[in-house]
């Protein structure tokens, strides 16, 4: 008789350097450097020392951006 291993799928999100980051959002690596250091760019991930951005993250920090009109407040 076999037993059936239980399988699992998972997707994991997509990670990004700072500098793919800065080419998919048009911007440059120093934005990329400074919006980490002020907290106002996509949530991000230390890995050891290496920076990465999740796409789910970049994607939430877009549409937090939206505007409908310039007098919307940032």
């Amino acid at each position: 008789m076999q037993h059936n291993a239980l399988q699992t799928e998972v997707t994991l999100p997509a990670l990004m350097t700072q500098a793919e980051l800065a080419q998919y959002l048009g911007k440059s690596t120093a934005w990329a450097e400074r919006s980490r250091w002020d907290g106002s760019g996509p949530g991000f991930v230390k890995l050891g020392k290496s920076v990465r951005y999740r796409a789910g993250d970049v994607l939430a920090w877009i549409d937090a951006n939206a505007r409908r009109n310039t007098s919307e407040g940032r």
